[in-house]
Parts: structure tokens; sequence; C-alpha cells
């Protein structure tokens, strides 16, 4: 059977695109490492993968400071490493790319969003770090899983954020920063494509439209 090729046809183009926060826009792995006794990637990157683990299985919403704290104590770390990972949230800064494809972005007419894995409190003041200044300046929509009730990859985790911006998903790209995100974005119905910043193994059988390793790279086809 043949297929007729159209000229004229469109790519397809989202209206908005929703970013995972703390993985895709934030370099939070250089805080979690920082927060160790040892200051090392060697800490910091087994407590943060346990995290992950601990965050994607969670489903149901609980206390995210909990999560924080228990992950430490699987990965073999002190109390204190929490403590300070929850003191300098303050610290968490954007990848050097994300402020200039996020302007990119926004000047192409897309709606900007970010669900994230997080308690309110610290969700909303990770997405204020993203733009460096302003109250979540330029988000149309924030939402963290103790205002969804959900850890993503609870397909409500996302619906919640779509129902919030009075969009479809077939009308939504997501930009993962993990591999649950890959796979839970896609059973949500969104397209998907991964800022691999870390070079994370993939995790079920989705598939993303692009793979990066810098953001600009992974949204390559729609900047």
């Amino acid at each position: 059977m043949s297929t007729t090729h159209d000229p004229e046809a469109q790519p397809w183009r989202p209206k908005a695109i929703i970013f995972d926060l703390l993985t895709a826009l934030l370099d939070s792995w250089s805080l979690w490492d920082a927060s160790t006794p040892s200051g090392t990637t060697a800490e910091g990157h087994r407590w943060r993968k346990r995290y992950l683990e601990i965050t994607f299985g969670a489903g149901i919403y609980v206390p995210y400071e909990n999560l924080v704290r228990s992950s430490a104590g699987d990965a073999g770390l002190p109390e204190s490493a929490a403590d300070n990972l929850l003191r300098d949230w303050e610290k968490l800064a954007p990848w050097p790319e994300v402020p200039d494809v996020l302007r990119r972005l926004r000047s192409r007419g897309y709606q900007l969003a970010t669900a994230t894995n997080c308690s309110k409190e610290l969700g909303h003041a990770a997405a204020k770090r993203v733009w460096q200044g302003g109250e979540n300046a330029g988000w149309d929509a924030v939402m963290t899983a103790e205002e969804s009730g959900f850890y993503k990859p609870v397909e409500k985790a996302y619906q919640a954020l779509l129902t919030a911006m009075d969009l479809e998903a077939c009308d939504v790209l997501f930009v993962a920063g993990s591999a649950g995100d890959v796979q839970g974005a896609t059973n949500a119905g969104m397209k998907v494509v991964w800022h691999n910043r870390i070079g994370l193994a993939p995790a079920g059988d989705a598939k993303p439209l692009r793979e990066g390793r810098t953001l600009d790279n992974a949204l390559e086809d729609f900047l």
C-alpha cells in the first residue's frame, strides 16, 4: 500500500510545552551533591537516583520533604544532608541554556508550564528560579504534586495541569528530565522529548520524539 506525500502538510506544532522542573530545567544534581557530607557526585548521585525512584513510585501525594529525608537515609546519608538541601533550596539554578531557550519558545507563541514532583512551597520557589526573578515570571501555569494530589508518573498528575490550562493532551509537548516522565507523559497521551542531561538509562517501552544532552538539542524541532 502506498502513501501520498502532501507538500503542503505542516509539521505538528503544540499549543503548549510542559516541562519537568527539577531535572529538565534546573541543575538539581549539583545541589544534591553539595548537600552531602563529602560534597561529591558519588554520594549526591546515589541519593538523587534513589530520590527519583521513591518519588516516581509514591503515587498519591505524601509530604515531599519526607521523601527527601527517606531517600537520603536509603542512600546511607545522615539526616543533615536533607537539612542542607532544604535549607539551600534557593541556590537551585537553571542549566546554562535554559533562560534563552524559554525566551525563544515564548517568542514563538507557545504556552509554557511546568509539572513537578514537589511540595507547593518548594515547587513554586524552584519554578521562580528558572526565570531568575519575578513570581513565576513567564509561566502560564505551575502544578506541583501537592496541588494535584499525585506524584508523576500517575496520569492524574499530568491531567491536573492540562485541566488547569484547558488543554487536551494531544495539543501538548512534554519535556521530560527523567526516564519516568518519558513513560508517564506518553501514557497520559502527550508527545515527549527527553532532556537527558545526566545520561540516565531509559525505563519502560515509551520512546521520546528526540533525546538530547542539552535542552536546545532536545527541543531542536520546536525552536
